[in-house]
């Protein structure tokens, strides 16, 4: 592909006033009034004494400014900016500078990321109620757990401390700040977030975990999971904080335990004829009797955790052996164990599997890293909580978008959904003081985008001439 013209320096000219840069924000925007994210706003978040005069006036507005960009791609305070940008302000009310969100950022502290939090809770429940953003939830819905740590550099943000990080399968200390997050799935639907509580960067992966799982339980019951409510976690979360959690309301738990003598005895306990191959990379199918021929095998025996306690459970510790690849020319198997622990009813193949896809919230922290936990932009902890609460509404929002749109983009990433949906270029005009989008012709997302539209706002936009 080739330039067609001959451009010269003064052929490009920043003087239009009614193209939009990002036309699918419409009704992205729409969905959050729809859903009352901005009363939400209004009513929960509530800073009464600011450190800068009128530094928290009108939080709702700032914030809704806030979520809008990062809905469109913004990673940074400064990218706000884009909403100012020729039609597009003349899209919305309430759009308000970089330098106005930031203050009111600045104005946060714990309590106030608390009250933005039970937002992003409320405002997922009303999200599910008006869109099929959670399908199968009545039956069954998996909440996951994990924490991620973000890097960053230089002095001066505030909480920043070296904590663990896997990097290329490794474990190296890295400075940075770790979000803990929850979320809810359905076997047919991508996660959802339900909380996230920014730390410090040496803070414990498991600590206030059982709380936040709480929370998370509460809200997938308000968001329509009457049925079974399956935790997972990794070894960070097998604890009795978490475990208690679960069981004090009414939900099932499949954690990694930290292997410990305890442990090891339960192993060397388990039959050797009970071990069952399962499907897993590399497996292939017997020929003759139907059977996995694979390197991994599940089996499962009685364990009691935290039997010194007064919280002692006895539930299924389910382990899966897995042929160690360091030694392949071995005269008889070499395996590591994975053991975890669970009270669901699932036979054990099934248990293992369904234990092993976890590692979908990996998706939800890849989203956020490849949008607005690009950075953590403040130096202040405050403003960066509050940062990440936004991005976790943002996230919400723009699944809800996707599913609205339908096809692949109900489960497409965050990116995908930004470049086909949301940073749609339009021009505004007003024939007979009637907005119209004119969008490009030939847009490869034309169907979905215009089943979003008319979703959302009832009608279609009239076709370009």
């Amino acid at each position: 592909m080739i330039v067609s013209h001959n451009f010269a320096a003064d052929s490009a000219i920043f003087d239009e006033d009614n193209l939009v840069s990002c036309g699918g924000l419409v009704p992205v925007m729409a969905l959050a009034e729809q859903t009352g994210l901005g009363k939400a706003l209004a009513e929960k978040v509530a800073i009464r004494d600011s450190r800068i005069t009128s530094g928290a006036a009108n939080a709702a507005p700032k914030l809704l400014t806030l979520i809008a960009g990062m809905a469109a791609g913004a990673d940074s305070i400064d990218d706000v900016d884009l909403l100012r940008s020729g039609g597009t302000k003349n899209l919305f009310t309430g759009v308000y500078a970089p330098s106005t969100v930031g203050t009111l950022l600045r104005e946060f502290t714990f309590g106030h990321a608390r009250q933005l939090e039970s937002v992003l809770a409320e405002h997922l429940i009303a999200l599910s109620r008006q869109v099929s953003v959670l399908p199968g939830i009545e039956q069954q819905a998996f909440i996951d757990i994990d924490s991620l740590l973000r890097p960053v550099y230089g002095y001066g943000k505030q909480g920043a401390s070296y904590g663990h990080a896997k990097v290329s399968g490794k474990q190296v200390l890295r400075k940075g700040l770790s979000p803990l997050a929850t979320t809810i799935s359905t076997q047919a639907s991508t996660p959802l977030i339900t909380g996230m509580r920014l730390r410090a960067g040496k803070t414990g992966a498991g600590n206030r975990a059982g709380r936040m799982v709480a929370q998370a339980i509460a809200t997938a019951r308000a968001a329509g999971a009457r049925g079974k409510i399956l935790v997972r976690g990794d070894s960070a979360y097998g604890s009795r904080a978490v475990v208690g959690a679960c069981q004090c309301h009414g939900a099932q738990f499949s954690v990694v335990m930290a292997t410990n003598p305890a442990i090891r005895r339960a192993i060397a306990a388990i039959d050797e004829d009970t071990w069952t191959p399962v499907a897993y990379p590399g497996a292939v199918r017997d020929p003759d009797t139907g059977g996995w021929i694979s390197d991994a095998e599940v089996a499962e025996v009685p364990y009691t955790a935290f039997a010194a306690t007064a919280q002692a459970t006895t539930a299924r510790l389910i382990v899966r052996r897995v042929k160690d690849a360091r030694y392949p020319d071995a005269l008889f198997p070499i395996w590591r164990y994975h053991p975890f622990f669970t009270n669901s009813d699932a036979p054990t193949v099934q248990a293992d599997a369904t234990h092993r896809r976890h590692a979908v919230i990996e998706t939800t922290f890849a989203d956020l890293i490849d949008g607005p936990l690009a950075h953590l932009p403040s130096g202040d902890f405050g403003a960066n909580s509050a940062w990440i609460l936004a991005a976790a509404i943002a996230h919400n929002l723009l699944r809800a978008t996707g599913v609205l749109a339908g096809g692949r983009h109900g489960v497409a990433r965050g990116a995908s959904l930004r470049r086909s949906l949301i940073t749609v270029p339009a021009r505004l005009a007003r024939p007979a003081r009637r907005p119209v989008l004119h969008l490009p012709r030939s847009w490869p997302w034309r169907a979905a985008w215009q089943r979003l539209w008319n979703t959302v706002l009832g009608h279609s936009p009239p076709a370009a001439a």
